[in-house]
């Protein structure tokens, strides 16, 4: 097949790296008011510019900066939103192959009109984009991470008595930053959803009902609201949705296969491509795929982040093959089921099994399709 020009690209990766360690003490010395906020992103350019080059040298065509500006994949983009803010965390019960670990990252609250007052990321993509000569890709938080977690309850009513123009503001902000993304350059954005994921858990639908949600017509209001935010996207940008059940040191929240959201997921979201966790029984079989309609790309999550022990090609080809029993094998991609490091504190696997796990999609992607 003929190698492809525009993302996602054949071997591709979802888009946080494990952050080096003088980038973590660098972070620390800012917490203790040791050094200047200048100070910080001057460790922050240095290790983008190093796992640039990692990135790079393993042959990806689409790079991020690791996410290494951030300790939260979602948090410290929507707090800059005016209207938003982070009060003390709920706590959620991930689970891992060495037990539970609790977690309570801080929850979003609406106390006010939501509105885009300034660039949020655009700094940072001009950055990337100046660092790399391959496709910069930069990824953001989905605006439905404003809603589902808190629900009605987070949402000031006096701020938004009708929850309809709530919806309408969070889309409108979006417009204004990816506008602004798309006029420095940005042609590959990536939206980090982990509540479509969610609401294919019967647990996650349980607690959507308990908020006074309807699990079932969820995923049709985010699709609005998704396609509402990306309505005036550039004509060179392509967008990508990654679903994820949960990613914190190597741990997982949800569970349950795609077939709740699939025909909503595939069909009325007007994204390009969709970054899908298949790296364990717990995303279920690949028939929801059946939904995919020409045009679209899936990029199949196969390599789990989570664990080091590393997959074999084998394996990996014959699922490949599987999942093309239900769309065009010219449809698909792979990569990770997740980033490496969705929060600051990083997965329980090793740098050099982090380098493997990528070096082996790589490899996969150029026998399969003969290019990555």
């Amino acid at each position: 097949m003929a190698q492809r020009t525009t993302p996602p690209f054949r071997a591709d990766h979802v888009g946080s790296f494990l952050r080096p360690k003088e980038l973590l003490e660098a972070r620390e010395q800012y917490r203790k008011g040791a050094i200047a906020k200048e100070e910080l992103r001057k460790s922050e350019d240095r290790a983008i510019r190093d796992i640039v080059r990692f990135q790079e040298d393993l042959g990806l065509q689409g790079v991020t900066d690791g996410e290494f500006r951030r300790t939260y994949f979602h948090i410290d983009f929507l707090e800059q939103l005016d209207g938003v803010e982070t009060r003390g965390g709920l706590t959620a019960h991930f689970h891992s192959a060495k037990g539970d670990v609790d977690f309570a990252p801080p929850v979003l609250h609406i106390t006010g009109k939501v509105r885009h007052s300034r660039p949020i990321q655009v700094a940072d993509f001009e950055f990337l984009k100046s660092a790399t000569k391959r496709t910069p890709k930069l990824t953001i938080p989905s605006p439905t991470m404003l809603h589902f977690r808190g629900g009605r309850g987070a949402i000031s009513r006096e701020a938004y008595p009708d929850l309809e123009e709530f919806f309408d503001d969070v889309a409108a902000a979006y417009r204004d930053e990816i506008s602004a993304l798309g006029a420095a350059g940005c042609t590959y954005l990536q939206l980090d959803d982990t509540n479509l994921a969610y609401l294919c858990d019967p647990k996650m639908r349980e607690g959507a009902r308990a908020r006074g949600d309807d699990p079932d017509e969820l995923p049709r209001r985010y699709a609005k609201l998704i396609n509402a935010a990306i309505a005036a996207r550039p004509s060179g940008m392509r967008i990508c949705t990654h679903l994820c059940r949960g990613n914190f040191k190597s741990a997982w929240v949800a569970e349950g296969g795609y077939e709740p959201v699939a025909e909503v997921l595939f069909n009325e979201l007007k994204v390009d491509g969709y970054f899908l966790e298949y790296d364990d029984p717990r995303s279920g079989d690949f028939s929801p795929l059946r939904f995919v309609p020409k045009g679209k790309t899936v990029v199949l999550g196969l390599v789990t982040t989570k664990v080091g022990e590393l997959e074999s090609k084998d394996t990996l080809r014959r699922r490949i093959d599987e999942a093309a029993r239900h769309v065009p094998m010219e449809q698909l991609c792979l990569s990770p089921q997740c980033g490496f490091s969705s929060t600051v504190h990083g997965n329980e696997i090793a740098r050099e099994s982090q380098a493997a796990k990528l070096r082996l999609i790589v490899e996969t992607a150029r026998e399969v399709w003969g290019s990555n």
